[in-house]
This record gives C-alpha cells, sequence and structure tokens, in this order.
C-alpha cells in the first residue's frame, strides 16, 4: 500500500532505515483492512512526495510486523510518528488532517538550529 517515494519497513530494516536515517523519518503504522489508513495514505503520499530529500516517508504494516509496533506502544492505527537524529521526535494518532501532517513534515523537516 505505499505510494511513490514512501519505503516499506519491517521489524528486520526499522532500525536501519529509520533510527539510522540520516533524514527525519516518518513512519506510518497501518494494517490493510483499516479505513482511517486508506483514508489518510493520500495525505502520506503527498508528504512523501512534497518533502522528497528532506524527509523519508515509510510504513510499518502492523499485522505483519508485531515488534515495531509494540517497541513504540502503538495501540491504534493510523498512528503516525515522526523521528529525528534516530529518536522518536512526536506522534499523530488517527486521522490526521491533511494541514497538520504536512505542518508537522515540514517542522520536523527544517534543519536544526
Amino acid at each position: 500500500m505505499a505510494g511513490l517515494g514512501v519505503l516499506e519497513v519491517n521489524d528486520a530494516t526499522f532500525d536501519k532505515e529509520v533510527l539510522q536515517s540520516e533524514q527525519p523519518v516518518l513512519v506510518d503504522f497501518w494494517a490493510g483492512w483499516c479505513g482511517p489508513c486508506k483514508a489518510i495514505a493520500p495525505a502520506v503520499d503527498a508528504v512523501a512526495t512534497k518533502y522528497a530529500g528532506q524527509l523519508k516517508v515509510a510504513k510499518v504494516n502492523v499485522d505483519q510486523n508485531g515488534a515495531t509496533p509494540s517497541r513504540y506502544n502503538i495501540r491504534g492505527i493510523p498512528a503516525l510518528l515522526f523521528f529525528k537524529g534516530g529518536k522518536w521526535w512526536t506522534r499523530s494518532k488517527g486521522g490526521s488532517p491533511r494541514n497538520s501532517l504536512k505542518k508537522r513534515s515540514r517542522r520536523c523537516s527544517a534543519p536544526q538550529r
């Protein structure tokens, strides 16, 4: 279900692709049966396109990968987590409105002062 510019990661690749990333990362925890996950997918894809080269966008299917969602206490989906410098930075739960998602993405992708 990943769009153009969106990386699918799993329990085995999460640390390398997210925590060790040089760029900030938006991680979308989702499942194929989740209606709200499908509803926000276009907004997540738009963020990946808009911030290409500044912000990495990744998706983790919670049905196929249990360790990573458990590690970050994901209890409901969709859940959007932003990571910066290898650390969890901020979280957005549920069907985050497109403008809010873009605003958080812009803040996360901005260079640190």
